[in-house]
């Protein structure tokens, strides 16, 4: 294993911008693609990401800046993604490099909707990354909270322990705890769905629904989450643990988190396209509900929650009503 690893981060959005933030602490140079341009030039002029996380201050001299993603990838021996699902494939269009020698690492919380895919699974079957080169950042830990230097908590999942230990200790600070674990498809699952359980909580506070209906729901989304991904990947895992539970709860309740406020304004009676033009950012729990919904007419886990939120964003059906109706099947 290098003892000097190479980084390259890929995205410019909150996300992107705090995993740089983190690796600053531990790296003498880090690689950072952006498509745009001028926040490039912005960040070389004034050291800040002018429209995500403005408040975090780089030492410019550490990043290596570019909007070639050939360049980023180029350099690193480790590439983190960190661009909404959707748009993963656009930019991967870009690419010219091979990168199957290189250690692939998803802080996507979203799925592939191209190839109804986990990330993971998308680099493997289109770019010949082997599994033991692939690599999962999960929390629970919000960009705005890495920004304040909040204490926050990261598991790195790889099928190989090694290549995570690595990449936990480049992430490692005063304010950032990271552990590793083996459960990559577990841990990537669980980060895609919890944005689907958060996207219930907003709608449900929306709607006017208490702290204790919402507590509830939490809790059932925790078993329904056991259940969807033991019928992907059945290995022994605690879902308790913070990668699952933790990362759960964090974007279900807070107030950082993009997708409760996706719920919220639809729960307020938005229309989804109005509630996404409104943000400035994307929701991944949008998307990752077709994709769980469609998935699971084969995998056929009991799926109350993701059922409803997926007949208010795609079959159009009145949140009110729907949620009614979920109450009585939630214990």
């Amino acid at each position: 294993m290098n003892e000097n690893p190479k980084f390259a981060v890929i995205g410019g959005g909150s996300w992107a911008t705090a995993i740089a933030k983190m690796l600053c602490h531990n790296l003498d140079e880090v690689a950072w693609y952006m498509r745009n341009s001028s926040a490039i030039e912005e960040i070389k002029l004034n050291k800040h990401n002018p429209n995500y996380l403005s408040a975090v201050e780089f030492d410019t001299n550490q990043l290596l800046l570019t909007d070639d993603i050939n360049q980023a990838v180029s350099y690193a021996d480790y590439i983190v993604f960190a661009v909404p699902s959707a748009f993963l494939g656009k930019e991967m269009q870009k690419l010219n490099v091979d990168i199957s020698n290189k250690v692939v690492i998803s802080a996507i919380k979203g799925i592939i909707p191209e190839s109804n895919s986990i990330v993971g699974e998308y680099f493997m079957e289109t770019y010949n990354i082997p599994q033991e080169n692939i690599a999962v950042i999960a929390g629970p830990c919000h960009a705005e909270e890495v920004a304040l230097e909040r204490l926050s908590y990261l598991t790195i999942a790889s099928g190989d322990l090694a290549k995570a230990e690595v990449i936990a200790n480049c992430l490692k600070s005063h304010y950032i705890k990271a552990k590793v674990s083996d459960d990559i498809i577990g841990t990537e699952y669980a980060s895609m769905l919890k944005n689907i359980y958060a996207v219930a909580c907003g709608m449900a506070h929306g709607l006017g629904y208490g702290d204790n209906f919402q507590a509830l729901l939490m809790s059932n989304a925790i078993r329904e989450m056991k259940k969807f991904i033991k019928k992907v990947h059945k290995m022994k895992r605690n879902i308790n643990d913070s990668a699952y539970l933790g990362d759960l709860l964090v974007t279900g309740y807070s107030l950082f988190s993009r997708n409760r406020m996706f719920g919220n304004m639809i729960g307020k009676g938005y229309t989804v396209k109005s509630a996404q033009m409104e943000m400035n950012m994307i929701a991944e729990g949008y998307y990752a509900t077709k994709s769980a919904y469609d998935m699971n007419l084969e995998l056929k886990a009991k799926t109350p929650i993701i059922n409803a939120v997926y007949d208010i964003l795609y079959n159009g059906k009145e949140p009110k009503k729907v949620f009614k109706k979920l109450t009585e099947k939630l214990d």
